[in-house]
């Protein structure tokens, strides 16, 4: 039965591991570099998000101070709600 099973799988020569070894390399770095644009670009948007945070608060101090404010109370509330409920 093993002879049966042996005869009919297709056989791998050395030539087809090698093209599929050059098409992985090829897909791992073209993953390598679009791991690098992706990372490129999301620096560049981190950057600029802070340039933007930076300008509004020196534009609206007191909006931020408030706004801040607001987040720590809501964000305390809600850790104290799920406290309590335990």
């Amino acid at each position: 039965m093993t002879d049966a099973v042996l005869e009919r799988e297709p056989k791998i020569e050395k030539q087809d591991l090698r093209r599929s070894a050059e098409k992985l390399g090829e897909r791992v770095k073209e993953g390598v570099e679009f791991v690098k644009k992706v990372g490129r670009t999301s620096c560049d948007a981190a950057e600029e998000f802070m340039e933007d945070a930076t300008r509004r608060i020196k534009r609206h101090p007191a909006e931020t101070v408030v706004g801040a404010f607001a987040v720590g109370i809501a964000f305390g509330a809600l850790v104290a709600f799920i406290i309590r409920k335990k």
